[in-house]
């Protein structure tokens, strides 16, 4: 049996990682080698397929790297398992399975384009297409897969520490049609990239470490004036600690209700979460806040152990209530008000960002021109961040990143031009 067939015969019985075969890298190179006997036609047109895939990720070059890399990813019973910290407790049928399977996907991976051409049955009929047919880079597998004798460990610990499934390959996710779905290109925004608003951010830092660390940690609300880095400041977060088994699933104000079908989702994932939750508020007749007033406490179905609400608001009371809220017949109008005005105090820990003043606005300025790097005066920046100030309604930090960004860019371009 020539090389390629074996590796064919291999990929079909997989088991426990059978599931790779549906992915799409590893679906096109199955088709490869499976099209050894088959017309001319369908060979090319498998492997013109396998090229293309590998190109449009990023794969052309490391045909090795991406098959071990979608295993890596793979959920299946070992993974998840590993990822609890329970694989020693797999049947040793299910661990030599295990075993098998991952040697196989290593070997498979390795396979040249040069043994598929020379392996394929009717090669002679393909002329000189044979010689103009694209060829991409065997590459070298993930670092997981590396040492065979040490394969089930490695990836074991990589289980435990990063999870598994889209868990171990995405940071953020959202809730979205009752299920949870990640975020492929997240925002990157890095926590050095904030400036000034040290205090409440380090209390929302130093609220995150401890429940990465198994300590009392609280539900998060941070309030305050638009534009001053309320969801910068989750997201920096997020970015800042992911690797250390945090994650976060952004849950829509309009689908709290699902509240408990998402905690059942992540319950058992041995990773950290924050359910992000952000420009919450409700006008006065919206009694949907009970259901979050529910989530935060009192109602039956429980925040996990490994999750924490972390909401934004742009005010410390997130019902909006009018004079007239306070006017009427109704004889319990303080109960109804008090409750209202209750919901921002279920939050364990309530964070408070206001609009900066002049100085403050301008301290910002200085600290992005200066970490760009930017050739301008003091005196222009300083007459400019104002006008722009004034122009877009008022100072913030985003006000000042936006400012900072117009200037660099003015600057490029002349820069350019020259």
């Amino acid at each position: 049996m020539n090389p390629t067939k074996e590796a064919a015969l291999l990929m079909s019985s997989l088991s426990i990682f059978q599931g790779i075969r549906n992915r799409s890298v590893p679906k096109a190179y199955y088709e490869l080698l499976c099209s050894v006997n088959k017309p001319v036609f369908e060979f090319t047109t498998a492997w013109g397929r396998l090229f293309a895939l590998l190109s449009e990720r990023g794969y052309a070059n490391n045909l090795a790297g991406c098959i071990t890399e979608t295993a890596l990813f793979d959920e299946n019973a070992f993974s998840r398992a590993a990822a609890a910290g329970e694989e020693k407790h797999l049947p040793t049928q299910v661990i030599s399975a295990i075993r098998r399977d991952l040697s196989a996907i290593r070997r498979i991976s390795l396979l040249s384009p040069e043994t598929i051409l020379n392996d394929y049955t009717y090669r002679d009929e393909l002329g000189t297409v044979a010689g103009s047919l694209p060829r991409w880079g065997t590459g070298t597998p993930v670092r997981e897969f590396l040492h065979e004798d040490e394969i089930i460990d490695t990836l074991s610990d990589f289980y435990r520490r990063s999870g598994c499934g889209m868990f171990a390959r995405y940071r953020a996710f959202i809730w979205r049609n009752k299920s949870i779905e990640p975020v492929v290109h997240p925002d990157s925004i890095d926590i050095s990239t904030l400036k000034s608003y040290e205090v409440p951010r380090q209390l929302v830092l130093d609220n995150t470490l401890a429940f990465l660390h198994g300590v009392q940690s609280n539900n998060c609300l941070l309030y305050g004036d638009r534009g001053t880095g309320k969801s910068s400041t989750i997201k920096a977060i997020l970015n800042t600690y992911y690797t250390e088994g945090l994650r976060m699933v952004e849950l829509p104000k309009d689908r709290l209700g699902d509240f408990p079908l998402l905690v059942e989702k992540i319950a058992e994932v041995p990773l950290k979460f924050i359910i992000f939750i952000d420009d919450l508020s409700f006008p006065s007749e919206d009694k949907s806040y009970a259901q979050l007033k529910a989530v935060l406490e009192g109602g039956l179905a429980v925040r996990p152990d490994n999750a924490l609400i972390y909401a934004t608001s742009n005010r410390r009371h997130i019902i909006r209530e009018s004079f007239s809220d306070r006017e009427g017949d109704d004889l319990h109008r303080n109960d109804s008000i008090q409750e209202a005005l209750s919901l921002s105090d279920r939050f364990g820990l309530s964070v408070c960002f206001t609009k900066p003043d002049k100085q403050q606005y301008m301290d910002i300025v200085m600290a992005l021109a200066k970490e760009k790097q930017l050739p301008i005066s003091i005196e222009e920046l300083t007459t400019g961040a104002e006008a722009y100030a004034i122009s877009r309604g008022g100072r913030s930090p985003r006000c000042a990143r936006q400012y900072i960004a117009s200037v660099e860019a003015q600057f490029r371009l002349q820069h350019q031009s020259h």
